[in-house]
């Protein structure tokens, strides 16, 4: 299977099912990203002990790539410390801006590096990054 092949499957099977995916009773915090160019909206929960964020969750509509992307970041945050998370973040931006790092760095990513390839679309790149946004507004307010 071609790169490009795996990363359509990696995305496809993260929008038909997605992880994480549901209304978070009790969440510490949540907030909702809406992208008006194409009507993708999302709503991201947070649960955290102390530091580091224990459980994630999220609700919304949309592409298979901001719902894929949603699915994805909610696998690979939980567990992190804010400052994990925002490192996270900027990363991910920097990947979908068309600034990926080095084959090492790309690695770390793990599936995240499915989203390389946004870069080349434009109008896509906010459908990616819509709840990696979202949840940095979570953590800049503190959670």
């Amino acid at each position: 299977m071609a790169l490009d092949e795996l990363y359509q499957s990696v995305i496809l099977e993260h929008s038909r099912s997605p992880r994480n995916f549901r209304v978070m009773e009790e969440a510490s915090a949540s907030e909702r990203g809406h992208n008006p160019l194409c009507g993708d909206e999302v709503t991201l929960y947070l649960k955290f002990d102390g530091d580091v964020i224990s459980d994630i969750a999220f609700q919304g509509q949309g592409c298979a790539i901001s719902k894929s992307s949603a699915s994805i970041l909610t696998t690979v945050v939980k567990g992190k410390t804010k400052a994990e998370a925002l490192t996270l973040f900027t990363q991910v931006h920097e990947l979908l801006t068309g600034h990926p790092p080095d084959a090492e760095g790309m690695k770390a990513l793990g599936k995240l590096a499915v989203f390389q390839g946004v870069s080349a679309y434009p109008i896509r790149v906010k459908c990616a990054s819509m709840a990696w946004h979202t949840l940095k507004g979570i953590l800049e307010r503190g959670g």
